[in-house]
């Protein structure tokens, strides 16, 4: 089985690169807002395992949600791939712009680049324009759900106070 890098997909030999890997998660979060992380695999696909015991898939999730504002919560767990242990990470957010160790970063093809100045000013107004506000989100919810009658009451005090 060959995996090869994406903009969406991080390849790590180890843990040894978690600190890599912190950077591009921050980096394809940035721009994809969703992502997966594989240690065990070395960048040209081959899979080469990783020892994975509960201390090493807490201390990866510890280091992706302490080392990333705002914060994540990434799923991480054992995975065989050519009979071979390794470590999966699937990771998603809203929230852009992340930042890995204080700093921004964006994911160009299979590399991770710091964000200019101008370039984070940018993330920053259109977040504050509702690229991610909750009213601009869709809801599950039916249209029969909807209290006419609440509506109704809120129109009539919004006409009254403007």
């Amino acid at each position: 089985m060959k995996h090869k890098e994406s903009e969406t997909l991080e390849l790590k030999k180890s843990t040894a690169e978690l600190k890599e890997a912190v950077v591009s998660v921050a980096s394809i979060l940035n721009k994809h807002r969703a992502g997966s992380l594989f240690f065990g695999i070395k960048n040209d696909g081959t899979v080469v395992g990783q020892t994975v015991s509960e201390h090493t898939l807490r201390d990866v999730a510890r280091a992706l949600s302490e080392h990333i504002e705002p914060r994540i919560y990434p799923h991480v767990g054992k995975v065989r791939l050519n009979g071979m242990d390794s470590v999966e990470v699937r990771f998603s957010g809203n929230d852009a712009p992340y930042l890995a160790y204080g700093r921004a970063y964006i994911r160009i093809a299979d590399e991770d680049r710091q964000l200019s100045a101008r370039e984070l000013e940018k993330m920053f107004l259109n977040r504050a324009k509702g690229d991610s506000r909750w009213e601009t989100e869709l809801s599950d919810k039916k249209l029969s759900a909807v209290d006419t009658a609440t509506i109704r009451q809120l129109v009539r005090k919004g006409r009254s106070v403007g």
